[in-house]
């Protein structure tokens, strides 16, 4: 074969449709003004930029900068730009420059960029971590645990 014909092959190859990229997860945003107390879970993404008081069980997390969450996160893979006290169970685990983390980080892979504060332990899991089977299967439907309320009073 020569060169020629290398090129003209080439050609017909760059016809075919590029391979479709898989479905984009979804995100959920917890916004800048808003505080939350209780726990959250969640197969897919969460972004907080706003406070929470609680513990997150969810696919993966952003705490962006100027955001704040006290409790215990287990995610897959975890970016800390804001402030975080508590526990950190993830595979992979950065914290950002802006990042301000006190307590224990329990992970495959950590990396900490330059300004980054952490004051705590690290430690590495030997186990992956998995995401929730479920989103809300351990949720009480409303009407339960309004029952639930009436029967205490």
């Amino acid at each position: 074969m020569s060169y020629f014909s290398q090129s003209k092959d080439r050609d017909a190859k760059s016809d075919e449709p590029a391979p479709r990229a898989s479905a984009p997860q979804t995100m959920s945003t917890i916004g800048a003004g808003m505080v939350i107390t209780g726990n959250i879970v969640s197969t897919d993404a969460v972004q907080i930029n706003g406070r929470v008081i609680g513990d997150l069980h969810v696919g993966s997390l952003i705490v962006s900068a100027g955001a704040f969450v006290e409790g215990k996160i287990v995610a897959q893979d975890a970016v800390i730009d804001g402030h975080f006290k508590g526990s950190i169970h993830g595979n992979t685990v950065k914290l950002r420059g802006t990042a301000k983390v006190e307590g224990e980080i329990f992970n495959k892979s950590l990396s900490i960029e330059p300004n980054a504060q952490f004051e705590g332990v690290a430690r590495r899991l030997d186990k992956a971590v998995e995401a929730p089977a479920k989103a809300g299967a351990d949720v009480v439907p409303l009407r339960a645990a309004e029952q639930r309320t009436a029967e205490r009073v």
